[in-house]
């Protein structure tokens, strides 16, 4: 592991960090196996494994990585293979499924493949982007509208499912929207 490298990571991520409040992760009580949470700051990347985590969707902009470092020690930490990347800004507009709809299907292809495998889905708080990815896992792995929506927010209380994100979801699902991912079903 580069050390260069993992020493920006563990200061920008005590710099660029998230609200002390929303840091860590909490696990979805309807799908313990999926988990939702903030940006892995200074060590806790390291620690994902411990945790029993054998995948990670990274729900941050590429600036973002780049800054923290993230993405990378997240790939060194736990593979290449076992991370996927949802490369969007959290801006409130509906999202293009090319930057989202493969790492819903890597997330959810993990939990329905593997009886063993454990998701985290983050993003910088754990408030909005990891819960809309989150919610395209579930609603793949045949969670009602309705139940995925309580599930996630479940998860993370002080979260946010953006309604247009949420549309984007179904829009997907019905296959009205293109994207570089098809939904599992």
């Amino acid at each position: 592991m580069n050390p260069v490298r993992k020493a920006i990571q563990r200061v920008s991520t005590r710099v660029y960090t998230p609200t002390r409040a929303l840091r860590g992760f909490t696990r979805v009580p309807q799908m313990p196996r999926l988990a939702i949470g903030a940006l892995p700051v200074a060590g806790e990347a390291d620690a994902l494994p411990s945790h029993g985590f054998t995948h990670v969707v990274n729900c941050r902009k590429g600036l973002q990585n780049v800054v923290s470092q993230d993405l990378w020690i997240e790939r060194e930490v736990m593979g290449a293979d076992r991370v996927a990347h949802a490369d969007m800004w959290d801006h409130g507009r509906p999202q293009d499924p090319a930057l989202w709809a493969a790492a819903a299907v890597f997330g959810a292809q993990a939990l329905r493949d593997d009886p063993a495998a454990q998701v985290l889905v983050h993003c910088q708080q754990g408030r909005r982007r990891s819960l809309f990815v989150a919610y395209a896992i579930l609603r793949q792995l045949s969670f009602s509208e309705d139940d995925a929506a309580t599930a996630v927010l479940d998860a993370r209380p002080r979260g946010h499912l953006v309604p247009e994100y949420r549309a984007g979801v179904e829009e997907w699902l019905a296959g009205l929207s293109p994207g570089l991912a098809r939904p599992l079903r």
